[in-house]
């Protein structure tokens, strides 16, 4: 079907990546497959997947580097798999910005029970416009938001960012004067019920801040408030 949920299933295990596609599969889903780094990256990029199965061990280069790599053009959620126990692998994952970790062995059953949860997190427009004519446009500094058209100027050039950088933008913009927790945005941009490390939102700020610092904005557009989260420069 069109509205089918796409996933892409990175292993370099062939047997067990040909267990879980079949499953996904069986499920109505979209399924495409990697068994390297760099393949990884190219079919993400390609493909626009809604989720995806990153084993940590790869050829090529290692799942933290897809990861990192995703990130910069993607806000699809990334369950990692390892067979490393060690917590430093877990810090890492997140620090990079995957939503869920899984450590092998793994059941495919269990894999897509996690699966399920994690695309049923809600991937709606945090904030709802009521009149279009006044607030679909918000400006602070040399930034312009657009959020009917979802495009974002500096200086009047356009910058490409990804939905979750777009809706972190705007939630900012619309309360520039507040520093805004890590909770909040958590919740206003992943939804109430997300349950995953909290610091993803640390990965897609710091992606944020450097695609508006390459566009012209100034390095502290963004501030980071310690112990509070993150809110617009103040000027």
């Amino acid at each position: 079907m069109s509205d089918a949920l796409r996933v892409l299933v990175v292993d370099d295990e062939i047997e067990l990546a040909a267990v879980v596609i079949s499953y996904f599969v069986r499920e109505g889903y979209i399924v495409d497959s990697a068994v390297d780094g760099p393949s990884a990256v190219e079919k993400a990029r390609a493909g626009k997947p809604d989720l995806v199965i990153l084993d940590l061990m790869l050829p090529g280069f290692d799942g933290i580097e897809v990861c990192r790599q995703i990130r910069t053009f993607s806000d699809a959620y990334i369950l990692m798999l390892t067979a490393r126990e060690e917590e430093i692998d877990k810090i890492v994952g997140f620090a990079v910005g995957a939503d869920d970790y899984v450590v092998k062995p793994v059941s495919p059953r269990e894999l897509i029970a996690r699966a399920k949860a994690i695309l049923r997190r809600p991937r709606i427009q945090a904030i709802a416009k009521i009149d279009e004519h006044d607030a679909s446009v918000l400006r602070f500094s040399i930034i312009e938001l657009d959020s009917s058209s979802r495009t974002v100027l500096v200086a009047g050039k356009s910058v490409e960012l990804t939905k979750k950088e777009f809706e972190l933008l705007e939630i900012m913009m619309e309360t520039p004067k507040l520093a805004l927790s890590r909770r909040t945005l958590l919740e206003s941009v992943w939804g109430g019920d997300w349950y995953g490390e909290i610091h993803v939102v640390d990965v897609h700020i710091g992606h944020l801040r450097k695609k508006l610092m390459e566009a012209g904005c100034s390095e502290g557009i963004i501030r980071t408030v310690r112990g509070i989260g993150f809110g617009m420069e103040l000027t």
